[in-house]
């Protein structure tokens, strides 16, 4: 007579928690519902170890928990999004700017270090995509295609039939299809291309900037529901009502969803350069076609660990020194931009954003 499995100790489940948070941002569209929904099957796993009878793979059990967790999370019905799934693209107006307030927004995800991801599964635009799917579907398509589970094992774990998972899947599929997502370069863009955006932009340089963007470039702006189309457009919302940008500072930040990620500093008129935005940006031929400036600075910089402020000079000259320049750049590109054009857009940032 075989004696019972042992019930795994708590450092097993642990070692799933890197894989459970991505597994689990793709269903809910947020880095910090993620850890939530990571956090809450972990303690129901550990709560339940005793219960564990060993017949299912421990990886399988857990991952059935997180998906009963993200459906739960998932009732209320609400589904993520970013600016262009709401309309087309806005003209460069100050008026344009608004914070729909039953909108939650697809949010950035830092990549963890050590993990080998296919980049066009973690891509904003797809993360994106997927909150179209009804929940299920969702979980479907993640685990069959994402994950490579077979259709069994994915029925096994939702309760149901191995025929209801291919149907799911097949309207899945067609779904994501019709989000007719833009091709964009490998992960390992140029970090040449890197260093010249961050200091056309630093130096707020028009012609270099044109050179680095492509024409039919996009930007979005979240919280705000205004997104532009065009490196004309976008142009002009920089020299226009978002000139209080002029004289920012940018820092790397790793990357995000697979794409390279800057905090973004505006002018502080106290003093140093305060947190602005988190720069995602997204290359396609060699150039960048798409940039989000994600406003939620107190809740997504410390999340990439980005400093709260920049005080002169000290930190400053650490950034510098991030992006390898020497003292022989820094005079040749001084700091522009005078405070009071911040003026153009204070008094219409999102609510509990700092400027």
């Amino acid at each position: 007579m075989e004696s019972p499995a042992a019930a795994p100790a708590p450092a097993e489940l642990e070692q799933h928690r890197g894989e459970l948070t991505a597994y689990c941002y793709r269903m809910l569209g947020s880095p910090f519902d993620a850890e939530d929904a990571v956090q809450e099957t972990l303690v129901r796993a550990w709560r339940n170890l005793e219960r564990f009878e060993g017949r299912a793979a421990l990886k399988s059990w857990v991952y059935k928990i997180a998906t009963n967790v993200c459906l739960d999370m998932l009732s209320a019905g609400r589904r993520r999004a970013r600016p262009m799934d709401l309309g087309p693209a806005g003209k460069p107006l100050l008026e344009n700017l608004d914070v729909p307030a039953e909108i939650t927004w697809v949010e950035p995800m830092p990549d963890p270090a050590d993990a080998a991801v296919a980049h066009e599964t973690i891509r904003l635009a797809f993360v994106a995509a997927l909150q179209h799917l009804p929940p299920r579907q969702r979980a479907v398509l993640i685990l069959c295609e994402v994950l490579k589970w077979h259709a069994s094992e994915t029925a096994e774990l939702l309760d149901t039939s191995v025929a209801s998972v291919n149907s799911a899947l097949q309207r899945a599929r067609a779904t994501i299809a019709r989000a007719d997502l833009d091709d964009v370069d490998t992960p390992a863009v140029d970090a040449a291309l890197l260093e010249r955006y961050v200091a056309a932009f630093e130096a707020y340089d028009v012609d270099r900037l044109t050179e680095l963007l492509r024409e039919d470039a996009t930007q979005s702006m979240p919280p705000f529901d205004l997104w532009l189309s065009g490196r004309d457009d976008i142009f002009t919302w920089w020299w226009g009502p978002g000139i209080g940008c002029k004289g920012s500072r940018v820092v790397p930040a790793g990357t995000a969803n697979g794409s390279p990620a800057f905090g973004q500093y505006k002018i502080d008129p106290g003093g140093g350069h305060a947190p602005w935005a988190l720069q995602v940006l997204e290359t396609s031929g060699g150039r960048i076609s798409e940039l989000t400036f994600f406003l939620d600075t107190g809740r997504l910089f410390p999340l990439f660990g980005l400093p709260e402020h920049l005080d002169e000079p000290d930190e400053l000259e650490q950034v510098e020194q991030v992006l390898g320049r020497d003292e022989e750049n820094l005079e040749s590109e001084p700091f522009s931009g005078q405070t009071q054009s911040r003026e153009r857009i204070d008094g219409l940032e999102p609510h509990g954003h700092r400027s």
